[in-house]
């Protein structure tokens, strides 16, 4: 049985080289090592006990290898976390306690007061008040540059320029970024790209193969799945600097919960079956919508008609339930009685579950180096599991709603 003083790495591996979904099935398991288990058990622990004193210095040589205490990670953690570096093609993987917190942490581990951070201008919302609120106060200078200028960022690179952030597709208005034009003309500044890469799940974008050096997931939306979990997780291209985040997570003090890890690890299971039917209602309910005379624009980049296609086309191999709708003029009240009419499609924040969602946005004061214009109300939509004759027949009743409070 693997000891638990040791880092339980390459758990489980096949003898030839595997597709995706075959090693989202396989990727963090031990069941040597576990009686004979399938799954990981939760290790619930803070406190490890040293066989001796000499294994205690042995293990404290490396403070970051093995099991030594809870806060920095148990077998369940590292099971979850060698599956997602497996996922996305990276070095290793670090679990914080939410896709906020991953995205905060990663920033600090490589940013330094006199510093200067880009950050795309569709970036998620409160990273961007993390920036403006915190690394600002921290004597990092940030700025903002337009999401589709691609080789254009080389303009906007200082000689202090260490981190530009990206998001491709943005989580609410999609632009899909030239990642790799990005991440040549930031390297060739000395800087580092690290991307939010929630809305492919790591599935459908290889962030590495890219030119990505840091990549970001809310693990509380697809890889975790079901709605039931707070998880997020960096991964990096580079021992060097998955040290420098293990090492800031670390001081910070923040760790993600072995249930939710296990959780996590759970979903990832599923990730490519499910992520497949949330494309197939997402793309279905895209082009319905696309036909509606209420409608004004669909804002789905799996879509012909889509300004980022063509990108989405050559760097993605898939998209995601996640899309957005802009209508045409109506009042705030008829936008009311259609959201608060559906059944299917609940009223609320995050996506990536199985269920479907509504949210009404507005990106427009999130913005300061873009002008967001829109005909009329924007919704976000997400697709879940459900039929998708269903989810049609559940916007058709809103719709109906929104005509009779017009």
């Amino acid at each position: 049985m693997t000891s638990l003083l040791t880092y339980p790495g390459a758990l489980m591996k096949t003898k030839h080289p595997t597709k995706k979904e075959t090693l989202l099935t396989t990727a963090g398991r031990n069941p040597a090592g576990n009686f004979g288990i399938v799954n990981p058990p939760v290790y619930h622990a803070s406190t490890v006990v040293y066989p001796s004193i000499a294994a205690h210095d042995a293990a404290r040589k490396d403070k970051f290898e093995g099991v030594q205490y809870g806060r920095l990670g148990t077998p369940t953690t590292f099971a979850f976390e060698e599956a997602v570096a497996a996922l996305e093609g990276g070095y290793r993987s670090v679990s914080l306690p939410s896709g906020l917190s991953a995205l905060t942490t990663a920033v600090l581990a490589v940013v330094k007061a006199g510093d200067h951070v880009l950050v795309s201008d569709s970036v998620y919302g409160p990273l961007r008040i993390f920036c403006e609120e915190m690394l600002k106060g921290l004597g990092v200078e940030i700025s903002y540059f337009e999401p589709l200028i691609g080789a254009g960022i080389a303009q906007h690179l200082r000689k202090n320029t260490r981190l530009v952030c990206v998001e491709s597709p943005g989580s609410l208005t999609f632009e899909v970024q030239d990642v790799p034009a990005i991440a040549e003309a930031a390297h060739a500044a000395g800087a580092l790209v690290m991307i939010d890469n929630t809305w492919s799940a790591g599935l459908y974008f290889q962030p590495f193969a890219h030119g990505v050096d840091i990549s970001v997931q809310a693990a509380t939306k697809y890889i975790a799945g079901h709605s039931d979990a707070m998880l997020g997780v960096v991964t990096t291209a580079t021992e060097a600097h998955w040290r420098k985040v293990k090492a800031t997570a670390a001081k910070l003090g923040l760790c993600a919960g072995p249930d939710d890890c296990y959780l996590g690890l759970r979903g990832i299971r599923t990730l490519a079956v499910r992520l497949a039917r949330h494309q197939e209602n997402g793309l279905r309910l895209a082009r319905w919508l696309q036909a509606r005379p209420e409608v004004a624009r669909v804002v789905h980049p799996g879509l012909p008609q889509d300004p980022g296609h063509q990108l989405w086309k050559r760097d993605f191999t898939g998209a995601c339930g996640l899309f957005g709708v802009m209508l045409k003029p109506v009042p705030k009240p008829a936008v009311d009685a259609f959201i608060d009419s559906l059944e299917l499609f609940g009223l609320g924040y995050s996506w990536g579950g199985y269920e479907s969602l509504v949210i009404p946005a507005h990106p427009a004061p999130l913005r300061t180096a873009t002008r967001w214009e829109a005909e009329g109300p924007y919704l976000r939509l997400h697709a879940g599991l459900e039929d998708s004759d269903d989810q049609i027949a559940d916007l058709e009743r809103g719709f109906a709603a929104l005509h009779r409070a017009a």
